[in-house]
């Protein structure tokens, strides 16, 4: 287009990148990864300490969480922060899949990048290097599945919990209790206690995040709630607004004398007024709320509440309504409590055969999803039809204490369910130390010398969170090493005692899935790293350039 006689010109300005190539590129990396790594490092095993991390606003925070600290590091050199950004990726993916373990991940991350650069820059192949690398970690997980013990009391779930927490025993009471009524398939919710204390309130029955369509279906004016017993339950996906629909089913609830409790996409305009004029002559007792979720998620979550209950769904693609519907449709519920944002409700009419199949359908879903929203909600549909939810409201006198008390109580809640899930390994750093006794073997059976030093690699690196552990207690960690690996599998140093013990049995507890998930992660990044021969990172801006003189 021409203003003015003359063309605009569209102007597309790249910014400038800095390329460091070879060696220099990767041994910049190093130092990255080394900041990073030693200052997750601190706070590993149970003399370790604390992080103080400076906020934006308001106070710092004083934490010892790994995974935490990992996402607060960006370094000034941008070469140096891109290694740093791949350990940030170790730690965040451990704390996706297994909910701790961060910390070790790192510090193993960092020892394998160390020992595979020197290996390198002496010029073995990156690639055959990583190969052996990774036949190495998938010979570990196998051995790692085959030791495993099962979780087999509350007192391994306390056990785990507590030192997950950083040697907690209140915590890991706590999260046994918790457990204990909830079971392996309930959900275990953190949330912020109005007082001093750390209380754990369980909830019976399916909750569900809608409270009533209108304030004059309430029973108890006291606690503004609605209470039914013995209710009966319609739930349909339908928007109701005409009173033609709900006539029939209501003429049918009246003869049998029973409250009714209506889940359906909306009820408004003349249905609505009809059912609060009923319910306020006291001919029909009834209320209604608003179907939870969205999308595939409602027809889903609708579909949840009608097994529970015993009720049909009354879907529309199904050429089911409200306006068809008989008493054989609804379901039952033993008690209902209504609020103005969330509504209860106990029932107990599901055969424990079609709860069994619904948790099947959920599981198979949960697996093959990546999503982490998608998880969250699935596990919490999972809690809801088997067990229950437990809320531990957490208190502290300070804020600073509040938010490290909340993060030790995540990882001691991810802990016990992946110990849960896979079973239990000797903790302290004992299992890495003990699970490389099959490496040589393996070296053995390998023809190519590269990947040779590849399994060479991870079997040094496997005993450096053990090192650190024993460093943080103030012992030297080279001697703690030699004395361990002497000894047998269930057999480590437990640094809180400061004495080589039985791990199992004096309650120094890993879950296997975290173990695992430390080592395929480590070693996965820890690869990459190794076959990286240039960085690209951009130029910063000179603060200087196109600033306004100073005055004068």
């Amino acid at each position: 287009a021409k203003r003015g006689g003359r063309s605009a010109r569209l102007v597309v300005r790249a910014e400038a990148k800095d390329i460091s190539f070879d060696t220099a590129s990767r041994r910049k990396m190093a130092v990255g990864i080394e900041k990073l790594a030693h200052a997750v490092g601190v706070t590993m095993g149970p003399r370790g300490r604390n992080v103080v991390l400076e906020q934006g606003f308001g106070m710092p925070q004083v934490i010892n969480d790994g995974v935490t600290i990992a996402r607060a590091i960006d370094l000034p050199d941008r070469v140096e922060n891109a290694g740093a950004q791949l350990i940030k990726e170790v730690a965040g993916r451990t704390n996706d899949s297994a909910g701790d373990g961060t910390t070790t991940a790192s510090v193993l991350a960092h020892e394998l990048v160390k020992l595979g650069l020197q290996q390198v820059e002496s010029g073995a192949n990156p690639i055959n290097v990583k190969k052996g690398m990774d036949k190495a970690c998938a010979t570990l997980v196998d051995e790692l599945k085959r030791r495993a013990t099962p979780i087999k009391s509350s007192d391994d779930i306390k056990a785990v919990a507590a030192i997950s927490a950083g040697n907690d025993d209140e915590i890991g009471q706590m999260i046994a209790d918790a457990l204990d009524k909830v079971g392996a398939d309930g959900v275990l919710s953190i949330e912020n206690s109005n007082s001093l204390e750390t209380v754990i309130e369980v909830q019976e029955g399916m909750e569900i995040d809608r409270g009533y369509i209108s304030p004059q279906f309430i029973t108890n004016q006291e606690k503004m709630t609605v209470e039914f017993e013995n209710a009966l339950v319609c739930i349909a996906d339908q928007k109701i607004d005409q009173i033609k629909d709900l006539v029939p089913l209501l003429e049918q609830v009246m003869q049998t004398n029973r409250p009714l409790f209506i889940v359906t996409e909306d009820i408004t305009g003349e249905a609505l007024a009809t059912l609060v004029i009923n319910k306020l002559r006291g001919i029909v007792n009834v209320a209604a709320i608003k179907a939870p979720g969205f999308g595939e998620r409602r027809k889903a979550l609708l579909q949840d509440i009608a097994i529970v209950t015993g009720a049909d769904y009354l879907a529309t693609d199904l050429g089911l309504s409200v306006q068809t519907a008989t008493l054989e449709n609804l379901g039952t519920a033993r008690k209902i409590v209504m609020e103005k944002t969330s509504t209860t409700l106990i029932a107990d009419q599901a055969s424990k055969d079609d709860i069994e199949a619904r948790l099947a359908q959920i599981k198979k879903e949960l697996a093959e999803t990546d999503s982490v929203y998608d998880t969250e909600k699935l596990s919490e549909r999972i809690a809801k039809l088997a067990g229950g939810v437990a809320v531990i409201k957490v208190g502290a006198a300070t804020e600073a204490e509040l938010e490290d008390r909340k993060l030790r109580i995540e990882d001691a809640k991810n802990a016990t369910f992946a110990a849960v899930e896979e079973g239990v390994v000797p903790g302290g750093g004992a299992a890495l130390l003990h699970l490389r006794e099959v490496l040589p073997a393996l070296k053995d059976s390998l023809e190519d010398d590269e990947e040779r030093i590849g399994v060479d690699i991870v079997y040094k690196a496997l005993k450096a969170p053990q090192c650190v552990i024993a460093d943080n207690s103030g012992v030297e960690g080279e001697v703690v090493v030699e004395r361990v690996q002497s000894l047998p599998w269930e057999q480590g140093y437990n640094a809180m005692a400061q004495e080589y013990q039985d791990l199992l049995e004096a309650g120094v507890l890993d879950p296997a899935k975290v173990t695992r998930s430390v080592l395929q992660n480590a070693v996965g990044v820890a690869g990459i790293m190794l076959s990286t021969q240039a960085v690209i990172v951009e130029v910063p801006k000179d603060p200087t350039v196109g600033a306004a003189p100073a005055a004068g």
